[in-house]
C-alpha cells in the first residue's frame, strides 16, 4: 500500500429531523448520488431472498438525503441492524478494516484493528452481516472519496461465514475481498474487542433508543415499498415468516409521519380500535417470530 489513514470519524445522532426521524449531521455532508434510481431498480428486479436485504440500505442512503454523514458507520450499523430485524432479518455488528486498492496497486487502508474512541469518535470502520443469508452489508462505504467516485451506492455481497467458539460470526483476521468498479475491496475483520468497543461505549448506549427508532422507520419505509404491486407477490415468496406477517397485516393500509417523525400505519389495534400505529405496535400472530435482535 502507498499510504496509510486513520478511519474517518464516526459520530453519533443529536436530535430529531424531518421525513423520517434519521440522524442528524453534526457537520455538512453531501448527498449520497442516485439512491432512488437504485432502490427503483433493486424493487423491479431483485429475486425474493435479495429484495429486504439489499433495498433496506439502498433506502435508508436515499431518505437521509445528505443529512446523515456518510462517514457515520456506526450509527448506520446500529440503525439498520434494527431495520432489518423489525422484518425479520438478522444482522449483526461487524468491525473490520478495509484496504481500497486501485489497478496500479495503490491503495489506502481506512480503519483499525484495535479501534478506540476519542470523545464521541470512534476511529474504526464498521459494517454488517448477515448470517442467515452470508451476506455481507457495508452501508456507508461511499465515505471514501475513491468509491464514492463510482455512484454504486452501498456494497452488498456474499460471504462465507463460520461461527466459532468465541461467539463470534467472522473469524477475526479473515478477509472479504470485492470488486467495485477497477478498485478491489479487502476487508478484515476486527476481533471481539473491537466490537465490545462499539457496543459496550457509552456513545452507543446513550443513543440506542435513537438507533431503535430510526430502524423502525426505516423499516416501515421499506414494508411500503414491499408491499407495491409489482413486488408484493415477490416479497412474500422471500425467507422471511416475520416479513409475511407485516405484509399481510399492512396490506393497502395508509401511513404518514406524525408530529413526532414516526412512520405510523392506520391500522386496528389489540382491541380493534383503529390508530396510527408504529410498524413495533401493529398486532401480529402469536406464532409470528420476534424482531432482532432478540
Amino acid at each position: 500500500m502507498s499510504k496509510q489513514k486513520r478511519g474517518k470519524k464516526h459520530r453519533t445522532p443529536q436530535q430529531r429531523v424531518s421525513r423520517p426521524s434519521l440522524p442528524r449531521p453534526r457537520q455538512a455532508a453531501p448527498a449520497l448520488p442516485g439512491s432512488l434510481d437504485h432502490v427503483a431498480r433493486m424493487l423491479e428486479h431483485a429475486k425474493p431472498d435479495q429484495l429486504v436485504e439489499l433495498v433496506l440500505p439502498f433506502l435508508w442512503v436515499a431518505v437521509s438525503d445528505g443529512r446523515a454523514p456518510a462517514n457515520i458507520c456506526v450509527d448506520a450499523c446500529l440503525t439498520l441492524r434494527n431495520a432489518y430485524g423489525q422484518l425479520g432479518v438478522r444482522a449483526e455488528l461487524l468491525p473490520v478494516t478495509v484496504a481500497i486498492r486501485k489497478k496500479d496497486g495503490a491503495g489506502t487502508l481506512y480503519g483499525s484493528l484495535t479501534p478506540t474512541w476519542t470523545g464521541t469518535e470512534w476511529n474504526g470502520h464498521c459494517a454488517l452481516v448477515l448470517p442467515d443469508s452470508e451476506r455481507f452489508v457495508d452501508p456507508t462505504i461511499e465515505q471514501f472519496d475513491e468509491v464514492r467516485k463510482i455512484g454504486m451506492g452501498p456494497m452488498v455481497g456474499k460471504v462465507t461465514l463460520s461461527t466459532h467458539e468465541d461467539g463470534s460470526i467472522v473469524e477475526p483476521g479473515a478477509q472479504v475481498m470485492m470488486q467495485r468498479g477497477d478498485l478491489t475491496l479487502t476487508y478484515t475483520v476486527a476481533g471481539p474487542e473491537a466490537l465490545a468497543s462499539i457496543v459496550e461505549h457509552p456513545e452507543a448506549i446513550a443513543h440506542a433508543d435513537r438507533h431503535r427508532r430510526t430502524g423502525v422507520n426505516t423499516a416501515s419505509l421499506t414494508l411500503a415499498a414491499l408491499r407495491g404491486e409489482d413486488v408484493r407477490e415477490r416479497a412474500l415468496q422471500a425467507p422471511h415468516p416475520r416479513l409475511h406477517a407485516l405484509l399481510q397485516a399492512v396490506s393497502d393500509a395508509p401511513y404518514e409521519a406524525d408530529e413526532a417523525q414516526d412512520v405510523r400505519f392506520r391500522l386496528p389495534d389489540q382491541s380493534g380500535q383503529e390508530k396510527w400505529l408504529r410498524l413495533d405496535e401493529i398486532p401480529l400472530p402469536l406464532e409470528t417470530p420476534a424482531a432482532w435482535p432478540r
